[in-house]
């Protein structure tokens, strides 16, 4: 079969044959409707042999873990299943045994360090193996090929808003910074589940376009105003209740702290690598503020935004690129030039 795979570390991902993998007792095998890209598979093309070997890693291993497809096959031990179901796949591992995963915070498990698709085999091929059926969210409504990037650009994404969610009530303000793949989930859970006035920050036009295609109150392009002093004229100096940074790098960490009200929450999503050089106890403790950062979604997680999905709640729009055309793929993900979220078809 195909499989688009890092075969070297630093060196670029190469579409190669690959054999098939067969199932094994308690396995199944997966034949792929459609997978998302993501911008963390770039910055995993890049990554050298040291830190990748040193958290686990192996190549060759084929990227892609936003998947969604069919159950193929599966090898003795597992029951309950039928072939032929159309399945989407949480896209963080983990082992449903240690005390994160009981406490359902699966997304920090330490079996997730290494996964389908950072580490070992994921989606971007004709099949992809599971060691086990902990993976599998069954799909009614929804079309496999398009399921992927709900796993995890828009579970992600739920994971954040959910944990700020308490704070968005019908008097409250909610800032977003950075409309794009992530940031336009966002935008959408705001303003379908919550009666919280919203404010939508991003430097592209045509994502700003779209944020208010999806009902922001507000939008502020930052490549040309200032940021901070827009959102306080538009809360009064009161600032937001929450801000979800879908950028996260060293401008919008400052901007997000000083949007912030007093018992704020900064949710850092996005992995623009900021840093802030400044004294962190002043914006939160003047402000009895909070903040914080984590990593993917849970299984809970994803469960509930395909159910949002299936009910029409939100929308997951999608450019679908052929196996063959998966370069092509990456090169509009980095350029930044895809109308929504990327999906290669094998």
């Amino acid at each position: 079969m195909k499989a688009f795979q890092i075969t070297e570390w630093t060196k670029p991902p190469a579409l190669v044959e690959v054999p098939r993998p067969e199932p094994g007792p308690g396995q199944l095998l997966i034949k792929v409707a459609g997978c998302g890209l993501c911008h963390s598979d770039l910055h995993m093309m890049h990554m050298p042999a040291e830190i990748g070997e040193g958290i686990g890693w192996t190549v060759p291993f084929t990227l892609g873990h936003e998947v969604g497809g069919w159950i193929e096959r599966y090898g003795a031990g597992i029951s309950g299943l039928e072939v032929g179901t159309p399945v989407a796949l949480v896209s963080i591992r983990s082992c449903g045994t240690c005390r994160t995963c009981r406490q359902g915070y699966d997304n920090v498990c330490d079996l997730g360090v290494v996964g389908r698709g950072y580490g070992m085999d994921g989606g971007l091929a004709d099949y992809v193996l599971l060691e086990n059926d902990r993976p599998i969210l069954p799909l009614h409504s929804l079309d496999p090929t398009l399921a992927g990037p709900l796993t995890d650009a828009a579970a992600t994404t739920y994971h954040g808003f959910d944990r700020v969610r308490s704070k968005l009530t019908a008097d409250a303000t909610v800032l977003v910074i950075g409309a794009g793949g992530l940031g336009s989930f966002g935008v959408q859970y705001v303003k379908a589940l919550t009666g919280a006035r919203l404010i939508v920050a991003d430097v592209l036009e045509d994502k700003l376009r779209r944020a208010k295609d999806y009902g922001a109150d507000a939008v502020i392009d930052s490549s040309k105003t200032d940021l901070v002093r827009e959102v306080l004229a538009l809360t009064e100096k009161d600032g937001c209740q929450a801000v979800m940074d879908f950028v996260g790098n060293d401008e919008t960490l400052v901007a997000g702290l000083r949007c912030l009200s007093k018992l704020g929450t900064l949710a850092i999503i996005g992995a623009g690598g900021g840093v802030y050089k400044h004294d962190l106890r002043g914006p939160l403790a003047d402000k009895e503020a909070d903040v914080f950062a984590y990593t993917g979604s849970t299984i809970e997680d994803t469960r509930t935004v395909l159910k949002l999905a299936e009910q029409g709640m939100i929308r997951n729009e999608v450019e679908i690129f052929p196996l063959d055309h998966v370069e092509e793929a990456y090169a509009r993900l980095e350029a930044g030039t895809l109308d929504g979220r990327a999906v290669v078809r094998p």
